[in-house]
């Protein structure tokens, strides 16, 4: 990884807010938990780059101006994976088995922006399969993902079923310095009065472990007349959807295409995938 350019007057600015651990952690606590454990955690093995990292980290979650501050932070960390991952795009900092290091800055950006990587080449592959169709994204999360998509020109719909803000969501809580969401997530009373019938099903990081929200949410989706979803996460037995999800997609889907360019972290199985009815 490059050096991490700023300006000298951005340079002043962080070191104001490193120098006054009162107000960083009054301002940005998430940052100031980071800034605290990380360099007690092995990191990458090159010193210079997590160095790079960490200040991108604190750019950005600090106020840093970018239209994707969550790609900008991990961007730099991007490799190609081991052949036994098939030398997928991974966000590993130039080690294949990544660090605790990274793993510790995977959860609080996870927790700020979302569990998956928006690069830019797998938010334009789904906005150009999508044709101009409206996109209705379910377990939205603080809709990172449904901005990005917006931004890109797609008209995006974003729901959950705890929306940030308006109650308790613990994987993404209520946190100083972090927005609560960074385009309108609806509940699910919204969504109940959303036709969906020319729309395009996105889950991106559908909970696990046994969670129905996946096989209901696509049961529904084709009860009404839903014919498109755009899957982003890991494969049967892994940590999103449930077991009649996968179930339903072997028996009455067709897997279309999966993104080539998608970016993973080291330590994840996800993938961006697109699957139609059977015929």
């Amino acid at each position: 990884m490059t050096a991490f350019p700023l300006s000298p007057r951005r340079r002043d600015e962080l070191a104001a807010l490193l120098a006054d651990e009162h107000r960083l952690r009054a301002e940005h606590p998430a940052v100031a938990d980071y800034l605290d454990t990380a360099p007690r955690l092995a990191g990458t093995g090159d010193e210079s780059a997590d160095g790079a990292f960490d200040l991108g980290l604190l750019h950005y979650l600090t106020g840093g101006v970018a239209d994707n501050p969550y790609w900008e932070i991990v961007r730099p960390t991007v490799t190609p994976g081991p052949e036994g991952r098939g030398r997928r795009r991974e966000a590993n900092g130039g080690n294949p088995r990544g660090s605790a290091r990274l793993a510790f800055a995977q959860t609080v950006l996870q927790s700020a922006y979302a569990y998956a990587v928006p690069a830019p080449e797998t938010l334009e592959w789904i906005v150009a399969r999508c044709h101009d169709r409206r996109i209705v994204e379910l377990g939205a999360g603080r809709g990172y993902w449904a901005a990005q998509l917006a931004r890109r020109g797609a008209e995006v719909l974003a729901f959950d079923v705890e929306p940030p803000g308006a109650r308790s969501n613990l994987s993404f809580p209520a946190t100083s310095g972090i927005p609560e969401t960074w385009h309108p997530v609806g509940d699910l009373a919204a969504f109940a009065h959303t036709d969906t019938t020319d729309a395009v099903l996105l889950l991106c990081w559908p909970p696990g472990w046994d969670d129905p929200m996946s096989s209901e949410a696509l049961n529904h989706y084709r009860e009404a007349g839903g014919d498109r979803l755009v899957y982003i996460g890991e494969p049967r037995g892994g940590r999103t959807a449930n077991e009649s999800f996968f179930a339903t997609l072997d028996a009455e889907w067709v897997l279309v295409e999966q993104d080539p360019d998608f970016v993973s972290w080291w330590n994840l199985a996800d993938a961006a995938q697109i699957w139609r009815p059977r015929d």
